[in-house]
């Protein structure tokens, strides 16, 4: 029992730090001179914790500190997350506020969320996200989709249908943009 538990803790630190060096990368991508102090200290970081907070009690006898981490999520953040949504390392949310993920979403390794992003439920199916994922400011993704590996989708774009791997999808509904911008 005292193993399991420390397998646990070791894998929260490893998707924390996991995290967190993404974040850092994306920053310094974007040509930001930064360090880790600012990293911890940027909006999302916080909320990104106690996300992996909440799903490290979401199981068995800690039950209850999840609820504590999902209300200080939202009490702080404005962001809601599932107690049972699931991300893999390098999940990223650079403005937390208005955050909504269904409790039956999961998604891969290195997703991106922006601010004001709803990844929701339709009649009892939610979406699957692949890897290197992009959701820009106020997209939503419902129902029973899945986006495959490296989508980016764009700012307030309504996603109800799975998108296809490499491709940006826009609009209301969303749609692949098939042709390459000059």
């Amino acid at each position: 029992m005292k193993s399991d538990n420390k397998i646990k803790k070791s894998l929260l630190m490893r998707k924390i730090r996991a995290d967190i060096k993404r974040k850092k990368s994306i920053f310094i991508a974007d040509g930001a001179n930064t360090n880790n102090i600012k990293i911890l200290l940027s909006d999302g970081t916080l909320a990104n914790v106690l996300y992996r907070s909440m799903r490290f009690c979401a199981n068995g006898p800690l039950m209850p500190f999840a609820y504590i981490f999902q209300y200080l999520n939202k009490l702080l953040n404005g962001c809601v997350i599932g107690l049972h949504a699931e991300f893999d390392e390098g999940f990223v949310l650079m403005h937390p506020v208005g955050v909504i993920i269904n409790s039956k979403v999961r998604g891969g390794k290195n997703i991106t969320l922006e601010s004001s992003v709803v990844i929701g439920d339709e009649k009892g199916h939610s979406p699957i996200l692949a890897n290197n994922i992009f959701v820009g400011s106020g997209a939503k993704i419902i129902g029973h989709v899945k986006i495959e590996e490296n989508v980016k989708i764009g700012a307030n774009a309504v996603v109800v249908k799975s998108a296809p791997a490499n491709s940006t999808m826009l609009g209301i509904p969303a749609k692949p943009i098939t042709k390459e911008l000059e």
